[in-house]
């Protein structure tokens, strides 16, 4: 058994989370995620979805910043042999990577190397991949470029959404979370480093990559309209509307 502390904010990270306590294999001491935000037409103020997961179940932090030695040393003080990383949100830095004694494992919406960085699933998704995947890798320093403890491949239909895939990955790359956390426990976990002339990058999403460029071919649009969804959306303007 190990005692896991796990780092997640969204829907993505929840499947993961309940994987780990689901195992009844090992002991999840602490759960670190985003602070809580206004969120919705009025604003108000909600947990995010990891916490509202987690809370019935171990102390969950949400600190603003993760580099202050406060917040170190009360991750250390729950005494964690593994962390857990499932789209945290924030780089996490050397001060945090180093308190579990076996080191910290992520949940990365892509297989790796392709699709390195923060929107891997509407990235493959705009680029019109028909298939893309999970991988479970050692967080390191460099942008998810640690070597593979795992990978999982999972189709894009022609029709598929961002989020559709992105819940498919969340299921997937959960079970196989399980499965290597299992075996750094008993001693059996293999590394596989990373082909790091076959990384490509998956920027950040921003608004400004909603409109339509009509003089792009249908499929690509078609594609753009998938991968933007559910957000920013892809947009046009009639009449001066969008």
């Amino acid at each position: 058994m190990v005692n896991v502390v796990f780092f997640g904010t969204p829907e993505f990270a929840v499947p993961s989370l309940q994987a780990i306590l689901q195992s009844g294999r090992h002991r999840l001491v602490a759960v670190v995620t985003q602070p809580d935000r206004p969120r919705g037409r009025h604003q108000r103020l909600q947990h995010t979805p990891v916490k509202a997961a987690a809370l019935a179940f171990a102390p969950v932090l949400q600190p603003e910043r993760i580099r202050t030695p406060e917040f170190v040393a009360g991750l250390r003080s729950f005494q964690p042999d593994l962390g857990v990383v499932a789209a945290y949100g924030k780089i996490l830095p050397d001060e945090v990577l180093g308190v579990p004694r076996l080191g910290m494992i992520n949940v990365h919406a892509s297989l790796l190397p392709k699709y390195r960085g923060a929107a891997p699933v509407h990235r493959a998704v705009m680029n019109g991949e028909s298939e893309t995947g999970v991988t479970i890798m050692r967080v390191v320093r460099a942008l998810d470029a640690g070597p593979m403890f795992a990978k999982a491949a999972v189709s894009i239909a022609p029709d598929d959404t961002s989020d559709i895939v992105e819940q498919r990955l969340a299921q997937r790359g959960a079970t196989l979370l399980a499965e290597v956390i299992d075996e750094i426990a008993n001693g059996s976990a293999r590394e596989e480093p990373q082909d790091d002339a076959q990384a490509t990058y998956a920027p950040k999403i921003t608004k400004d990559e909603g409109p339509i460029d009509w003089t792009l071919p249908a499929e690509a649009i078609h594609n753009r309209v998938r991968g933007l969804y559910p957000w920013p959306h892809a947009s046009t303007t009639i009449g001066g509307e969008r």
